[in-house]
């Protein structure tokens, strides 16, 4: 492409040696400049990063959302866009060519443009069970956006003006094993059991997307998720797997898509209800108390 777009490109690293070079050579055409900030990775994420010409900052981890406005708010940013990708994320050709042909031609009050977000699995697009499309909003103006403060199921939201739809996907594609992802899902049901405890206590400040039934995906998804909180413990990781893979027709992703959704819609979700189950038996019955329990055991000091 003979010339870059006025945009900025901010990819959060942690330890993504499999990942990055495959990231950054994906959006190098289309970005004036690339910012990797690192939460201090002990492997060659750093060092390939800046051998491809991005520009390398480092912050201590809390959670994305800290980490996404902590960038917006320190990085020496001179572009009129941002996009934000994971680091074991791709943009498909067409999604850059609508970038490269459309960016430029946007009415001022356009602030943030939704593109729609593709999972790869075990090597398999995961396209049924209500994974395809999924809407996300990556690329916007910097200075109208920032991350909502949630500890989990973050989303950019836009401060002022309005928001369109860009042809073209993002591909999400890790290529870790199921090891790692287990792992990391571990860590998530933490923040999971956070964000859904703060539905029923409120037990910290938000300023978070509008949950409304007729809006956009993400806001449908905050409306279907405050109603999820309110369903039974234990119960409701069933009725969800039993939605997503019958109703949504997971079963039609075969194997890998049975891996996928179980894990994903049933396993992830009865481990989080465990989570709350554990802390209430603890005394957690109050905003307060959930706190409390919180911060002693895992850590979380919420404010």
């Amino acid at each position: 492409m003979s010339q870059h777009p006025d945009i900025s490109v901010i990819i959060l690293t942690f330890n993504e040696e499999r990942h990055i070079v495959r990231c950054i050579e994906n959006v190098i055409d289309i970005a004036k400049d690339i910012f990797v900030v690192d939460s201090y990775s002990s492997d060659r994420t750093c060092e390939l990063a800046e051998s491809l010409g991005a520009n390398i900052y480092r912050n201590e981890w809390l959670n994305y959302a800290y980490q996404f406005n902590w960038a917006l708010n320190n990085l020496p940013i001179k572009t009129n866009w941002v996009f934000r990708l994971d680091a074991d994320e791709i943009a498909t050709s067409s999604l850059k060519q609508q970038i490269v042909e459309q960016i430029h031609k946007m009415p001022e009050a356009v602030s943030g443009l939704y593109i729609k977000r593709k999972l790869h699995f075990m090597n398999k697009w995961i396209r049924h069970g209500g994974m395809y499309p999924m809407y996300v909003l990556r690329l916007f103006k910097f200075g109208r956006g920032h991350c909502e403060q949630r500890w989990m199921d973050e989303h950019i939201k836009i401060t002022q003006g309005t928001t369109a739809e860009i042809n073209g996907v993002i591909i999400d594609d890790n290529r870790n094993n199921l090891g790692w992802w287990i792992n990391k899902h571990n860590n998530y049901a933490v923040r999971e059991t956070v964000d859904l405890l703060n539905i029923k206590y409120k037990i910290r400040e938000e300023n978070p997307i509008i949950p409304q039934l007729t809006g956009t995906q993400e806001q449908r998804r905050r409306w279907l998720k405050i109603r999820y909180a309110s369903l039974p413990l234990f119960i409701r990781p069933f009725l969800y797997f039993i939605y997503r893979y019958f109703f949504r027709l997971g079963f039609l992703d075969g194997r890998r898509g049975l891996v996928w959704h179980f894990l994903h819609g049933f396993w992830y979700r009865f481990l989080v209800d465990a989570l709350i189950f554990e802390i209430q038996c603890k005394g957690g019955k109050d905003c307060r108390s959930v706190r409390r329990i919180i911060s002693r055991e895992y850590g979380i000091h919420l404010k």
